[in-house]
């Protein structure tokens, strides 16, 4: 059977406790695994089980309203 792969499921995710199913999150950098008991956001171990649920996607860029015919030149000023 032929499966797509979906973005969210990722298999080269960076393990990270913060997106792992088995911890809660205690507050912004500390979280509470089943396994292995209160751990840093940033960490992770073997029993790692993805949620891409918990992921918070990174803020998009914001562009520059206005801009000067010296943001186009190719010349050094």
């Amino acid at each position: 059977m032929f499966r797509r792969k979906n973005p969210l499921f990722r298999s080269g995710m960076e393990p990270r406790c913060a997106y792992c199913q088995r911890a809660v999150p205690l507050d912004d950098d500390q979280m509470m695994c089943r396994k292995r008991g209160v751990v840093p956001g940033g960490n992770s171990c073997r029993a790692f089980r993805y949620d891409p649920l918990r992921r918070v996607p990174p803020k998009p860029a914001t562009l520059r309203s206005s801009f000067t015919d010296a943001d186009f030149s190719l010349e050094d000023d």
